[in-house]
């Protein structure tokens, strides 16, 4: 259950999966990118889903401000985080289903 103490944790873990999604299906089209920043102009330029790439950077942003600036979102930022986290994973399933 997501509660105030676990979910900048929760988020954070979403978040990793959906890089890792995100090097799945570059891979498949035969690109291998580095950065984060890229993996968002993947989405943008290569796969043409400019309204996934929004929900990624602004997940991106909020991820550094956690691992970088060890800034904690309140839990009602970090409940929506995560419900955009879930909204780009079912985006990008989408685009898996196509890829393999």
């Amino acid at each position: 259950k997501i509660n105030e103490k676990n979910a900048n944790f929760v988020f954070e873990d979403y978040y990793s999966s959906i890089v890792e999604v995100i090097h799945s299906i570059a891979l498949l089209d035969g690109y291998k990118i580095n950065n984060h920043i890229c993996l968002g102009h993947y989405i943008k330029d290569i796969l043409n889903k400019e309204n996934l790439f929004i929900i990624f950077d602004d997940l991106r942003y909020k991820r550094n401000s956690l691992t970088y600036y060890g800034k904690k979102m309140d839990f009602e930022i970090a409940k929506q985080a995560i419900e955009k986290s879930k909204r780009l994973i079912k985006g990008l399933k989408e685009i898996l289903k196509y890829k393999t």
